[in-house]
């Protein structure tokens, strides 16, 4: 099975994601965010009828930095959204006032957040090997950009990074190489799921090693948000695991699309007094993790 078979079966996975009868009235059902339930084990999913894309009215997203950063920590993001035998990675979360930059030397560092974005919160994961193989990693960003503009922007310059730089340097010890890359405009009813989505497969190489590993990246706009996540693959994984590893973690960022979805329909639905209490708070309707958490292209969280 090549890669574009296994993106093209993580797509159907995407669309599927954690989907129950718990929706809003408008044909989108949408994951139960239920503290310590499982992805996987919370309701059966079932197919969305959407004919809109999940998304967040502008009118609705954070207006300043206090509110966005009350968002992107208050968003739940369990380990066992993206599979089985994840854990926390140590540092668990980087932001929410930097992000990860692509130099002109095709180096990823971290900077401080530009006027055009109000926060960014990356959190990193973990699943130890088993069975002859190596550790997989992913990680996941959700950023609050100033404006749906300024996202828009974010995509495209996203979608030409593996044009300007053909081998990316992850961190002192990784790089991304032979990157393919593929954006979905929901108006274009491919794989899209929400405003943008975009797909990137490759490899990465970490020094020392002969063998390369298979490298995995998705960004998602819904209006002026943007989520991100990065699946970093195991040494020895068969094509099988490959499937099914990249299929649990875009599972993981359906559950976190769906969400940010339904909080911007709670706040557009509320009573103007009540979506002024809201964007006080500017929290999800999701129960929030115990702790906050970015966007990384997989640089910045080694």
């Amino acid at each position: 099975m090549g890669r574009g078979t296994v993106l093209s079966a993580a797509a159907v996975a995407l669309l599927l994601a954690g989907c129950t009868n718990g929706g809003h009235g408008d044909g989108r059902a949408t994951p139960e965010k239920t503290a310590g339930t499982s992805a996987a084990g919370g309701a059966s999913p079932s197919p969305t009828t959407a004919n809109q894309p999940y998304t967040l009215a502008e009118s609705a997203a954070p207006k300043t930095r206090a509110e966005a950063v009350a968002f992107v920590r208050g968003l739940t993001v369990q380990p066992d959204y993206f599979g089985t035998g994840y854990r926390r990675r140590d540092p668990y979360e980087l932001g929410p006032t930097s992000w990860a930059v692509l130099g002109a030397d095709c180096l990823w560092r971290r900077d401080a957040l530009p006027s055009t974005a109000l926060a960014s919160l990356t959190r990193s994961f973990v699943r130890q090997g088993t069975g002859g193989t190596g550790a997989v990693y992913v990680s996941l960003t959700v950023t609050v950009h100033a404006s749906v503009r300024e996202a828009r922007r974010d995509m495209a310059s996203s979608l030409e990074e593996p044009l300007r730089c053909p081998q990316e340097r992850l961190n002192a010890t990784d790089t991304v190489q032979k990157m393919t890359s593929r954006g979905d405009p929901f108006a274009e009813q491919r794989t899209a799921t929400t405003d943008d989505d975009l797909t990137e497969y490759g490899e990465y190489v970490v020094d020392g090693d002969q063998k390369a590993r298979d490298f995995d990246w998705y960004k998602h706009r819904l209006g002026p948000v943007t989520v991100a996540a990065t699946v970093r693959h195991a040494a020895g994984e068969s094509e099988k695991e490959q499937t099914a590893l990249t299929e649990a973690a875009l599972t993981g960022v359906g559950y976190v699309t769906a969400n940010v979805d339904r909080y911007g329909r709670d706040r557009s639905s509320a009573a103007p007094s009540a979506a002024s209490s809201a964007s006080e708070s500017a929290t999800p309707s999701a129960t929030p993790s115990a702790t906050s958490s970015t966007e990384v292209k997989g640089a910045g969280d080694e």
